[in-house]
């Protein structure tokens, strides 16, 4: 999931560490609005072809074939624009943590989780991502200081995650296990990007560079994990192969290049909201194409899911930073 510079939000596919940008050369050719919503898509459509992609390979072989094919294409950006792979070991030690919390932990639990829930329930606990970032980063990024709006967003975002699970009916029909899971990545999701940000913010890497590397040794992890816990399949049934081929090519591969740009063009902010869109048209999906049953608490509870993960991102204006500034000031000489 995920933008330089901020604490980023949930992506489904390869999370970009946060460093800041390198200023844009010249203007692209599609408006930055297309790329956009063109990301919102290809991200929203990820847990859909999740779920397509396990019906016919084991979940770990789906994480593996998108992580190949999102290294490959990021592999072949890196060429085109002759990127340097860092030489530090320190830096390959991060990186090698980073992607077990960003790729091969968050991708295979999600793909084991659609083998028992809906793609809409996935990519809804998806968008839990920047409330467990907000409470985390409190405890280990002492620049990020509570406020009372971010404090409400977590509470708002809490209360939408019961709705969702459906609280109040003592959780029943849900399959807990895999719900779990999906809200287990997306939790490996923050504890890695802050995991990035306190460790990788200071390399000289870009962020391209990082990432492909980042992928790359998501790749090793999961192929030495797939061949211990699965077989090699016997058959490639043309549409799971299809949906993991896209998975890792569009949206781990190509969806990392488009927000790259984004990024670059609009600033962090501006990109980081594909996040709001992503449970939205991964709810539509799966309804439409896959077929599967939308309760109201479902939608109801996204909507306060996000409607916290907004809350948790904001910042104070100008004038209350200020403001807040001075009475921290003030309050420090009455102690003296």
């Amino acid at each position: 999931m995920s933008a330089p510079c901020q604490q980023p939000a949930a992506p489904p596919a390869a999370s970009v560490p946060p460093l800041p940008p390198p200023p844009a050369a010249r203007r692209p050719a599609v408006d930055w609005r297309i790329r956009f919503a063109a990301l919102s898509l290809i991200w929203g459509f990820s847990f859909l072809l999740i779920k397509v992609g396990t019906q016919g390979f084991a979940p770990f072989q789906v994480t593996l074939g998108r992580l190949l094919a999102g290294t490959a294409v990021l592999a072949v950006a890196m060429a085109m624009r002759r990127e340097r792979l860092p030489r530090s070991a320190r830096t390959w030690g991060h990186i090698t943590v980073a992607a077990f919390f960003l790729n091969a932990l968050p991708f295979s639990l999600f793909s084991y989780a659609e083998l028992t829930i809906p793609s809409t329930l996935a990519g809804i606990c998806n968008a839990t991502s920047p409330l467990w970032g907000m409470a985390l980063s409190v405890v280990a990024l002492s620049e990020d200081r509570p406020t009372r709006r971010r404090v409400a967003g977590l509470g708002v975002g809490f209360l939408g995650v019961l709705t969702v699970l459906g609280a109040w009916q003592g959780f029943s029909g849900l399959d807990l296990p895999g719900t779990g899971m999906a809200l287990l990545a997306s939790f490996s999701y923050a504890v890695g990007w802050i995991y990035v940000r306190r460790t990788l913010a200071g390399t000289g890497s870009s962020t391209l560079t990082l990432t492909g590397s980042q992928l790359f040794i998501g790749t090793l992890q999961l192929a030495v994990v797939t061949p211990v816990f699965t077989s090699a399949p016997d058959t490639f049934p043309l549409l799971p192969t299809l949906s993991v081929l896209a998975l890792g090519a569009l949206g781990t591969g190509l969806a990392v290049l488009l927000q790259y740009g984004l990024v670059q063009e609009v600033g962090p902010t501006t990109g980081q909201m594909v996040t709001y869109f992503i449970p939205v048209i991964a709810t539509a999906a799966g309804v439409a194409l896959l077929g599967e049953q939308l309760t109201w608490n479902t939608p109801v509870g996204a909507v306060i899911v996000l409607a916290g993960a907004a809350l948790t991102q904001s910042r104070p204006s100008a004038a209350t930073a200020r403001a807040r500034t001075a009475g921290d000031r003030t309050k420090r000489l009455s102690r003296t």
